[in-house]
């Protein structure tokens, strides 16, 4: 088939009529879904492009470039691979608009290797930037500088409320730690101990999840020293040290709040003081270790949040701020709470 291709080679192509081909380009209803795919497919065989597209991309293609900057903080496990995977998805969009996108990571919690890599970016040509960091004066700082010029920056998963940044996008993080002090409120009956971990409290994200579980205990009536509060920095041995020591010293502890990472850690130094299913663990998050834990009983209730979306959508938001001026609309991530009866779900 020569020349270039027209609805009415993909009609035919299709086995369809050139109305039902009109149809599927318009997203218009009264189609067979399979009638649907098949006039889908006959448009990639053939290479056709509707008008709409070709105006698109060649609206596209006249944009002048753009560079957006990731920073991502020094955590490994699930919240990297999964923000990774939702960062590249935004890549992959974006690439036909002209959008380049530059990803750092922090090696140490220290904010100012945060802010140095930052300016890193900026550097290479950087207009807007996705930030994940400690909740520090130099971060905030140096994000209200940007502000200020009119360099747009968005926050995901632990924000920096106080920085001027242009949304969060994640969890309403606060009120996540209060659902968890009401499940493990209900599990210990109210009696005993509790001990809270957080992976790092120059988050603010560690930290608003800690206040709300606090929050919540104090309104059911837990006096303030029965929580016992340590950091164990999302470090599976520092977790399984601080436990299993938490468990030497109050042998009458009744639950765990994993307000971080390391759930194996936590449940391990239970399983070796053999409590489990005797002590209570609430955590945050779902992968397949925290999966086989709940199946076993030794995690009672996790509250998981989509880590594939907080890498992806910050870069859209940024995308529709600095070429369509577009107000973000980041909404929050709604709060489901996962136990064995549901865990298939």
């Amino acid at each position: 088939m020569g020349g270039r291709p027209t609805i009415q080679m993909v009609a035919e192509l299709a086995g369809v009529s050139r109305g039902t081909v009109d149809r599927v380009l318009n997203d218009r209803p009264h189609v067979n879904e399979a009638v649907r795919q098949r006039v889908l497919a006959a448009m990639r065989e053939l290479g056709y492009l509707s008008p709409r597209e070709t105006y698109r991309r060649q609206a596209e293609a006249s944009l002048r470039p753009l560079t957006l900057g990731v920073l991502l903080p020094n955590w490994e496990g699930q919240f990297r691979t999964e923000v990774i995977q939702g960062v590249r998805q935004a890549c992959e969009e974006l690439e036909e608009s002209r959008v380049r996108v530059l990803i750092r990571r922090c090696e140490t919690d220290l904010p100012q290797e945060a802010a140095e890599l930052l300016e890193l970016m900026r550097g290479e040509g950087a207009e807007g930037f996705a930030v994940c960091a400690v909740n520090d004066p130099a971060i905030q700082g140096w994000i209200a500088a940007r502000a200020a010029e009119g360099i747009p920056c968005v926050t995901f998963n632990s924000d920096l409320p106080e920085s001027g940044r242009l949304c969060f996008v994640g969890q309403s993080i606060r009120q996540a730690g209060r659902v968890a002090a009401g499940l493990l409120h209900k599990c210990v009956s109210g009696r005993g101990p509790i001990l809270a971990t957080a992976g790092n409290l120059k988050f603010d994200g560690h930290r608003q999840r800690l206040d709300g579980f606090r929050e919540r205990l104090a309104e059911l009536g837990v006096p303030p020293e029965r929580i016992i509060v340590r950091e164990t920095f999302n470090d599976y041995e520092t977790t399984l040290r601080v436990v299993g020591e938490t468990l030497e010293r109050q042998p009458e502890l009744r639950g765990v709040y994993m307000a971080n990472l390391s759930v194996s850690g936590c449940c391990a130094a239970i399983a070796r003081a053999g409590k489990t299913g005797q002590v209570h663990v609430v955590c945050h998050d779902i992968n397949e270790s925290v999966r086989q834990l709940i199946r076993s009983g030794a995690v009672d209730f996790t509250i998981p949040q989509d880590l594939r979306q907080q890498g992806y959508l910050p870069l859209l938001l940024l995308r529709n701020q600095l070429r369509k001026k577009r107000p973000p609309d980041a909404g929050q991530q709604q709060i489901h709470i996962l136990c064995a009866e549901n865990l298939e779900d």
